[in-house]
């Protein structure tokens, strides 16, 4: 009966409502407060599917791990990049890349 099939409608409308509150609040630069609603509309979620909701948490450490090493990948590559711009300006950048 608790979670499975849909979701009560009040449910809905909290979720709904904590996202738009966040969202307005993220707009508007006040970021924490912008958390604390966004948590709301997570924590109602994770009630309702808490079977889903531990799957995703508990592959959150694969996605953050590839994560940064996209970041890292860029932090290199924007090195390289000045790099070359620094030795030989546009030329060495578009030299750089083989073009």
């Amino acid at each position: 009966m608790f979670g499975r099939g849909e979701m009560d409608s009040w449910k809905k409308a909290v979720v709904a409502g904590s996202i738009g509150v966040a969202t307005i609040l993220f707009l508007k630069r006040r970021f924490p407060a912008g958390v604390l609603a966004s948590g709301v509309a997570l924590a109602v979620v994770a009630a309702e599917y808490p079977d889903k909701f531990e799957k995703v948490r508990r592959s959150l450490p694969d996605y953050f791990d590839r994560g940064m090493r996209v970041m890292e990948m860029a932090a290199r590559a924007g090195q390289r990049i000045t790099d070359a711009a620094g030795r030989g300006g546009a030329a060495g950048v578009f030299e750089e890349f083989g073009m």
